[in-house]
Order: C-alpha cells, then structure tokens, then sequence
C-alpha cells in the first residue's frame, strides 16, 4: 500500500483524499468553533486565535516537531518561517478576495505587533546566538504560556462584558448541542491533520518524482502543504461570514508557529541558524510591517489589498526558487 502511494498514479489519489479531509475537516472545525463562541459570548476573533489557530498548526507542529527528532532542524524552521509567510500573504490575500475583511482594533494594537515582536525576537536570537538552543525553546515556550494565558483573560472579560440583551440573541444563533460542538471540533482537527499530511506526502512524491530537488520540495511543498489548513479554513470562515475568525486564525497561527512549534523544536534539539534563515525570516518580517500598514490605513482588508498580497507572495516564491533551484 506505501509503494502505491510512492507511485504518480497513487500520489495522486492520496492528493486528492487529502484534500477532501481538508475541506472536510476546516467546515466541521470553523461550525464547532463558531458554536462554541456564541454559546460563551466569546468574540470570534478570540476563539480564532486560540481554538481554531491551534487545530490548522496541527500539520506545522507534527513535521516540525518529527524533523527536530531526526535531527533535521533546518526543516523545522524553514517549515515554520514559509508556513508564516504563506499564512499572512496567501490566506489572508485570499481571504481578502471573498469577502472584505473588517479589522478589529485589537489586532491592530495589540495581536499584530505582539506577531511582529516574536518575528524580531526570533531573527535576533538566532543571529547573536547563531542557534537556537534548549534556553531559547524553554524561552519561546514561555511567551507561548504568556500568550495564552493573554488570550483567556480577553475570553473572560469579553464573556462578563456581554449584556443579558446580547447573550437572548447570541443564544438564538446556537444550533449545535454541546457535545456536537466537541466532535465538530475534534473530528474537524484529527481530518485536517491527516489531510495535511497526505497533501504533503503526494505533493513531495509528485514533485520528487518530476525531478525538483529535495532542498526545494522543503522549502516550497512542506511549508505551503502545512499551511494549507489555515488557508481552507479561513476562506471557509471569511465565506461564512466570520471574519474575525479567519483574520484572527492566521495572526494566532504565526504566533503559535514561532512560540510554541519552533519553541518545542529548538527544547527538543538545538536548530542551527544560517544566513538564509535570517534572510527570510526579515522577508516575513517586512510582510508582516506592509499587511500591519494596511489594516492600519483602511481598518479593513479589501480585494485590492488581497491581490498586492498574493503578487507578493508570487515574487517571494519566484525568488526562493531561483536562489535554491539548483540546489541538490
């Protein structure tokens, strides 16, 4: 069965599969997810930064946390840095193309500067130190806790805030039982785990199999497969009208993937830092800077916004494989 899928014929069935459980899984998780905030009077916005945003880092948590095991962590931070970029210039572009995306001030003030501090903490500790060791880890771990913990505290003053008015027509809105809510959300998050991993698997296979190298394949494949959640689930929030969800996914999930992936990657084995790390991680740094800038300036993300965003990108990709294309 494995030497099936190791063929184009099989790869392809398995992409396709993948895919389904993707889109799949991102419906049932985005329905529990929403669910859940209007039965607690929680803002979506919160529980797309936390619930939603920890289910789609699944795929960048298992490759990133497998790779540190073997002892490949330049796959680690490559996955986490591209998946990074990926989220903020694909997901959010696209998203931007369905629906115009109103942007809180919370996360203008508060969500993405903290996702631009994280960003900066990381390239500074990797060039001083030029690795990423346990203390580092132990150190990402614990800004991690802070951000959670962060994150419930807003939960919790929202939910006291809601007057008695808000909470009979929020209550109204609830469909779910609990308990379907539950497998909403776990059933959406154990599908798009897998379905990452086998986008990832067939993607890897194709493009070995069509002769691209495999430095390439890692830093293209990997992290845009491992990324795909966030993008299948936000779109589906952005089309569900839930937009704090989909914009509060991706802000959460870059903040996720540095504090707690790279986190529990460089506390399980040290992660070497080159140039090319440094380089990249100011691409996403300056991404990060221009998206900021634009919600800043219109307090809202629109089709226009969404295509500069994916021109970008487009530039950033044409960019890596020219620098890494030959590479064996």
């Amino acid at each position: 069965m494995i030497t099936f899928f190791s063929t184009i014929p099989g790869a392809m069935i398995l992409l396709v599969l993948g895919f389904i459980f993707l889109i799949k899984g991102a419906d049932f998780f985005v329905e529990g997810a929403s669910a859940v905030a209007k039965k607690l009077h929680v803002p979506a916005l919160v529980i797309g930064m936390t619930i939603v945003a920890m289910g789609t880092s699944l795929p960048e948590l298992s490759v990133s946390v497998t790779a540190s095991m073997a002892g490949s962590n330049q796959l680690a931070i490559g996955n986490v840095v591209g998946s990074n970029i990926f989220n903020l210039m694909v997901v959010l572009g696209s998203c931007a193309l369905f629906s115009v995306l109103e942007v809180a001030d919370d996360t203008t003030k508060k969500d993405f500067p903290f996702s631009l501090i994280c960003t900066v903490a990381l390239i500074l500790t990797g060039m001083f130190g030029k690795e990423l060791g346990h203390i580092d880890g132990a150190v990402l771990l614990v800004a991690f806790i802070f951000f959670l913990f962060s994150m419930l505290s807003a939960a919790k003053k929202s939910r006291k805030a809601a007057s008695e008015v808000e909470a009979e027509v929020e209550k109204e809105l609830v469909n779910l039982p609990t308990w379907l809510c539950i497998i909403y959300i776990v059933g959406g998050a154990v599908a798009i785990k897998f379905g990452g991993d086998w986008v990832v698997d067939s993607c890897t296979t194709l493009a070995l199999k069509f002769g691209m190298s495999e430095t390439l394949v890692g830093l293209t494949i990997v992290a845009l497969g491992t990324s795909l959640p966030e993008l299948v689930t936000s779109v589906v929030a952005a089309r569900k009208n839930e937009l704090d969800m989909a914009i509060g996914n991706v802000v959460g999930s870059n903040i996720f993937n540095i504090l707690l992936i790279l986190g529990t990657a460089a506390a399980i084995s040290p992660i070497p830092f080159k140039t090319v790390n440094a380089i990249d991680i100011s691409i996403l740094l300056v991404f990060s800077v221009i998206v900021w800038i634009m919600c800043l300036v219109k307090k809202n993300l629109g089709r226009l916004q969404g295509v500069t965003m994916l021109a970008m990108y487009i530039g950033y990709l044409a960019y890596i494989i020219i620098r890494d294309g030959g590479i064996a």
